[in-house]
């Protein structure tokens, strides 16, 4: 205590004020590194980074410093600092909890969603944690509060031009300091794969790219003149003119490509011969794709509108931003133009990547995902539902209609993480090569196993669609490569955004071997078969490779997007469709009293996501016992009870994605109750549907990402 008073605190306090800038650059610092430990869940490797990557560490000090320097223009900057530092923090531990649930870091999309964040938060904390989280964030608001009345206070005098010019100044010199970052390449304004772009460049920066830095630009020289004259510049366009309508199925293959290619594997045999030779009979090539080791979502965004995401934010998913409130151009627009049913398939849950709320924005009439197929019970040892259930609910989708059908399937199989320990009790692919034990044995050789079985999936969907009573067309590719690591020295081609794809038919197309861009493939399916309709993919057929294609592109991106649509004559033609989940209905048709507590529900198309609500309470623990039947014990109806069927989401929400028709109960008449034998079925409740509840409900709800984000 003696020694504290002898301290001459404001010797220090004017020591501090006359170097605080120095000290506040220090402070970032030390703010900067434990925001990275916390993003990294290690110290250790927050460490790395910050001496493998000194620039980039550096730069990012300087953007939190850049944000704090504002504290020179208050007096009371102890309580500017403080707010502004624990700010950062906070979106810092924020982005270590989401890390701690998914692949994919904290975004900007993800910031503007906070006002839902009561919807959201028991995707990612406990009910413990959580109340961990609200007594410290009282902590926090009181102790600013404090500062805000006790906290010291600047006494000299505010040298205003001189502070002002300060911010100034630091503002423009962090400018420059990015402009200069991103011309010599420390930085990185493109992210192939949003993940990896964090490890590598920060997240302060990262975050700040992703608000700030989306959708796409307006072009120069933008007008009504530019557009005529890139419509124009397309020329005359064919008619549409198809000597018949064949069915057209995408399918999507979750992280499939050629282990082959990558030159360090050996492998004991070839993991995919059926889609090697698949490639040497009918059209196939490269094919170029917008992510690596993570993007399905933006891979699929391509192939289905033709837009390419390089002209859209770092690292963005229009998925997140701008279908959230607009439609877009895209194939299933254009072929309900002609006549085409739209269907859209995955074995994984409808809100990944929210398809449930963004399909109906791209013109799918349905989409079929894991909750709505009868059996979803054969997974591999990572969790994720096989692709070879895919072939019937291709083939059901066809079946539903009378006319022409285009299905949009994204398989999921192939997807990480991949396993750092073995898995595979006796896999019938083994791999060398790697750099260690852990990625040969386990997570190469799980997925080239995996991959293989995907092989073999192909093999039963061609040999089905092959007799198939129409025309069919199939286009295969896989959506990026695996999370593995992989540099560019490490793949045959050299190249890391790339797949290959094959365009299978059972009606005898003409071989036409080609390297397209994922965002080029559905222009490129049109045209052999003889469509020539849409803005976007008419533009491709006649522009592709020309002069200026790609500047035009941009250009009309923007406007179908962001601009005037002048393309369109100043208003899109394309109206959220009003799309149904599953492609068969749930359907009740009968409700059975067959003893005393139990009662048999009967009807369609039920499956293990299906549950029994009665006068809208869910019966939690209800299952049924085949797709046609739910029996139900202590369970006791009254006249007049309304019944129907929920399909509950298998994300974390859990929460209502349709319902089934209601019917209304009918109590057996009692007079007639007493003259049956008392194990005889009792009469039967059926009903009239209520029309209070209509089947298909596709209310919104928040997207459920608590699974890895599509890698």
């Amino acid at each position: 205590m003696k020694l504290l008073k002898k301290i001459n605190w404001q010797k220090i306090s004017i020591f501090c004020n006359r170097v605080s800038i120095i000290l506040q650059a220090l402070a970032c610092c030390l703010l900067y590194f434990v925001i990275e430990a916390i993003s990294r869940h290690s110290f250790v490797q927050a460490w790395d980074f910050m001496t493998s990557r000194p620039w980039v560490f550096l730069y990012n000090s300087f953007l939190i410093f850049t944000t704090s320097i504002i504290v020179y223009l208050f007096r009371r900057r102890t309580l500017v600092r403080v707010t502004i530092g624990a700010l950062w923090l906070l979106l810092g531990i924020v982005n270590g909890v989401i890390l701690a649930n998914r692949v994919t870091p904290f975004t900007g999309p993800d910031l503007k969603l906070l006002s839902d964040a009561t919807k959201i938060v028991n995707n990612y904390l406990s009910p413990a944690l959580l109340v961990v989280v609200i007594i410290l964030l009282i902590i926090g608001v009181f102790l600013l509060i404090w500062l805000g009345i006790k906290g010291p206070k600047f006494k000299g005098k505010i040298h205003w031009p001189v502070n002002i010019a300060l911010v100034v100044v630091t503002a423009l010199l962090f400018v420059g300091t990015t402009k200069l970052a991103l011309e010599k390449r420390v930085l990185s304004n493109y992210f192939g794969n949003i993940a990896f772009a964090y490890q590598d460049y920060g997240f302060p920066y990262c975050l700040g790219v992703t608000i700030f830095d989306t959708g796409i630009s307006e072009p120069n020289g933008y007008s009504e003149e530019l557009m005529d004259n890139i419509i124009k510049s397309e020329g005359d366009h064919p008619d549409t003119q198809m000597e018949q309508q064949p069915n057209i199925v995408f399918l999507q293959l979750e992280s499939f490509f050629d282990p082959e290619q990558v030159n360090f594997l050996n492998l004991s045999e070839d993991p995919i011969p059926i889609f090697r030779q698949l490639m040497k009979d009918y059209s196939s090539g490269y094919f170029r794709v917008p992510a690596v080791g993570a993007g399905t979502a933006n891979t699929e965004f391509e192939a289905i509108t033709g837009m390419s995401l390089h002209y859209f934010g770092p690292g963005e998913y229009p998925y997140k931003t701008i279908l959230k409130q607009s439609t877009c151009e895209s194939a299933p627009f254009v072929l309900k133009n002609l006549g085409y049913s739209t269907h859209a398939i995955h074995n994984n849950e409808a809100n990944f990547y929210a398809r449930k709320s963004i399909f109906p924005m791209l013109g799918f009439d349905s989409f079929t995902s894991e909750e709505y197929m009868p059996d979803i019970s054969d997974t591999n040892e990572n969790g994720w539902v096989k692709d070879h259930i895919l072939t019937d609910e291709i083939v059901k989708a066809m079946d539903a209609t009378d006319g022409p059908d285009y299905v949009y399937t994204i398989s999921v199989q192939g997807h990480g993480d991949y396993p750092t320990e073995p898995i595979l009790s006796n896999p019938e692919i083994t791999v060398t090569g790697a750099e260690n034990k852990e990625k040969n044995n386990y997570s190469w050789e799980y997925y080239v196993n995996q991959i293989h079985e995907m092989d073999n999936f192909i093999k039963e969907l061609t040999d089905t669609l092959s007799k198939y009573p129409e025309p069919v067309v199939l286009v295969m590719y896989g959506d990026h490569l695996p999370t593995m690591g992989l540099e560019t020295k490490d793949m045959e081609n050299r190249y890391l955004f790339q797949t290959e794809y094959v365009m299978w038919d059972n009606f005898g197309l003409k071989k036409q071997d080609k390297n397209l861009s994922s965002y080029q493939v559905a222009a490129e399916v049109f045209n052999r078969i003889g469509i020539h309709d849409g803005t976007v993919l008419g533009f491709h057929q006649t522009r592709r490779n020309t002069k200026n294609y790609q500047v035009d592109l941009e250009a009309l991106q923007y406007d179908l997007l962001y601009g005037k649509k002048y393309a369109y004559g100043g208003k899109s033609p394309y109206k959220k469709n009003p799309m149904t989940l599953g492609v068969l209905p749930i359907t009740i048709d009968k409700v059975e009293k067959i003893s005393d507590d139990t009662y048999s529900i009967t009807g369609e198309n039920f499956t293990a996501s299906s549950r029994l609500e009665i006068n809208d309470k869910m019966l939690e623990d209800t299952r049924p016992v085949s797709n046609t039947q739910f029996l139900i014990k202590d369970l006791d109806l009254k006249n007049g009870d309304k019944v129907d069927i929920a399909q509950q989401s298998n994300s974390s929400t859990r929460r209502v994605l349709s319902r089934s028709a209601a019917v209304i109960y009918q109590a057996p008449d009692a007079e007639n109750d007493m003259t049956l034998p008392s194990k005889t079925p009792q009469a039967t409740g059926t009903g009239d549907p209520d029309p209070s509840k209509e089947a298909h409900d596709t209310s919104e709800e928040p997207a459920d990402e608590t699974k890895m984000e599509d890698n």
